[in-house]
């Protein structure tokens, strides 16, 4: 007799399903994320930028082309106080919570997907007791127990790349966060540093303000003591009361727009206005940058968080359709398990107790009504209308760079023609009082020359804190350096590649799509 040598047998399974996973997976239908042309454009303006002087009294700028932004550059303001404010509300802002919890949540997404790229093993284990009938005689039956327990191995071999692609989505979507956060930075930093200008253009105003009612108190009294002396009239006394309640009135809403800039930094903080009160923001303790940096806009386009959210868009988009293009072919899971079994628990896991199992399904799509080649048609629309946002987001972000540049040169304009008409004003207000002192002016020349002082001295407040204000806004249609600040503060953890001129895309770094 021969003898039988039984050999222990030792699951191959899992390797099985892993070697035709690898076969089988070899291709992704779909387009590839193909980029864009992005604008060829080496400036924001037809005409070079030349900022005028802003005449002998304030700074001239001069715009730095094709340098890159610092990453704090709001402390070219030379403040203390505003970089103290900005670091709070670093700290503090409600929305930038937002923003890292909601890009830490897009990543987990990422690892939920590309968990479908390997084998799914899970274990069962039951135990079951039954009562089965022998036959028709009184007490023909028997009672017994079955214990089972073992592993199951599923996979889906994704052959048309449809879990890649998903996989491909949710890295885009992530990347679209990331730049959300990035977004976030800049327009915080930008509304702080924005309403910090515009609580000192409000107190600048205010002094002009005080300045005015101050000369309209020495006209009046003046006026009264010439009427108390005979050379006076009453209606004189009348119109430069007028003029003074009228000049008064000037004054609350500047304080109601103080007010308001220093309950939004407030907010801006993560406070209420009732908890915090900011520093005093004052032209006196604030230096204007006088070399604003202008990018050159191939490098710039890939600061603007805005641009680069609405290429992540058009990536999900991308994506979207070899998703939709998947469901069109047939798809193979492969499933695979291992069970012990026994009625006892002593021989469950003797190997003669072992059972096995090997399968292979395909399930392939027949007719649907058009359902998913509709779907298909729609993701490829999709991205098409995504594409046009893209595109209207760059020609947008070109307006804006070009109006502040405008701006500050209106600015420049401006001011110095303001300062000029102060400057006459006030020698023109001196000699009317003197003339009126000796009788050679009346209270109405006096009034028509305060009146242009007055409006010299608030156009001249006004114009000065609008040119700080367009300097920030520069920096910020720069994009803020905010990248660098997302980046520091919320990296996606290997999840995020960078593209080839610097773009953090995920596979293929190029946009649009190829059909």
């Amino acid at each position: 007799m021969i003898p039988i040598v039984r050999t222990p047998y030792r699951p191959t399974v899992t390797p099985i399903c892993c070697l035709l996973g690898l076969v089988l997976a070899g291709c992704a239908v779909g387009p590839d994320y193909v980029p864009a042309s992005a604008p060829t454009d080496t400036a924001f303006l037809r005409t070079p930028v030349m900022l005028p002087p802003a005449g002998p009294a304030d700074p001239a700028q001069h715009v730095r082309l094709g340098a890159e932004l610092t990453e704090r550059w709001w402390t070219s303001f030379r403040s203390p106080q505003l970089d103290e404010t900005v670091a709070l509300a670093f700290d503090g802002n409600p929305t930038l919570d937002t923003a890292r919890a909601t890009l830490r949540q897009a990543q987990q997404a990422i690892l939920t997907a590309r968990g479908g790229l390997y084998p799914q093993v899970d274990l069962s284990a039951s135990a079951q007791r039954n009562r089965a009938r022998l036959g028709s005689g009184q007490g023909a039956h028997t009672v017994g127990n079955l214990l089972a327990i073992g592993p199951t191995v599923s996979f889906d071999s994704d052959l048309f790349g449809g879990v890649r692609r998903q996989v491909e989505v949710q890295t885009a979507l992530a990347e679209y966060q990331y730049d959300q956060l990035a977004a976030t930075y800049l327009v915080l930093i930008g509304n702080t540093v924005t309403q910090a200008l515009t609580a000192a253009g409000a107190r600048e105003q205010l002094r002009a303000v005080d300045d005015i009612v101050a000369v309209d108190q020495r006209n009046l009294d003046l006026v009264e003591i010439e009427l108390k002396v005979g050379r006076g009239t009453r209606s004189d006394v009348l119109a430069a009361r007028s003029q003074l309640a009228a000049d008064r009135a000037l004054a609350p809403p500047l304080r109601q727009q103080l007010d308001a800039a220093e309950h939004a930094l407030a907010i801006l903080v993560g406070k209420t206005p009732a908890q915090w009160q900011p520093p005093r923001f004052d032209f006196e303790v604030l230096a204007l940058p006088t070399d604003p940096p202008v990018m050159l806009p191939s490098a710039w386009l890939l600061a603007r968080p805005d641009i680069r959210a609405a290429q992540a868009q058009l990536h999900v988009a991308s994506a979207e359709i070899g998703v939709a293009t998947a469901h069109l072919y047939p798809s193979i899971a492969l499933t695979a398990s291992w069970t012990q079994a026994a009625t006892a628990m002593g021989p469950l896991f003797e190997s003669a107790n072992g059972l096995w199992s090997v399968a292979a399904g395909l399930t392939a799509p027949l007719f649907h009504g058009g359902a998913l080649k509709a779907q298909q048609r729609a993701a490829v629309e999709a991205f098409e209308a995504q594409l046009g946002v893209y595109r209207q987001t760059v020609l947008q972000a070109f307006g804006q760079v070009a109006d502040t540049l405008r701006a500050l040169e209106h600015d420049a304009q401006a001011l110095a023609a303001d300062r000029e008409a102060l400057d006459a004003a006030l020698a023109s207000l001196g000699l009317v009082q003197e003339r009126y002192r000796v009788g050679t002016a009346s209270a109405f020349d006096i009034l028509q020359s305060q009146r242009l002082y007055a409006q010299a001295r608030l156009g001249y407040a006004k114009t000065k804190a609008q040119r700080y204000i367009d300097t920030a806004q520069l920096f910020v249609a720069m994009g803020g350096a905010s990248q660098e600040w997302a980046e520091r503060d919320s990296p996606l953890d290997g999840s995020r590649t960078r593209g080839a001129q610097g773009s953090p895309l995920h596979g293929s770094t190029r946009v649009g799509l190829s059909r």
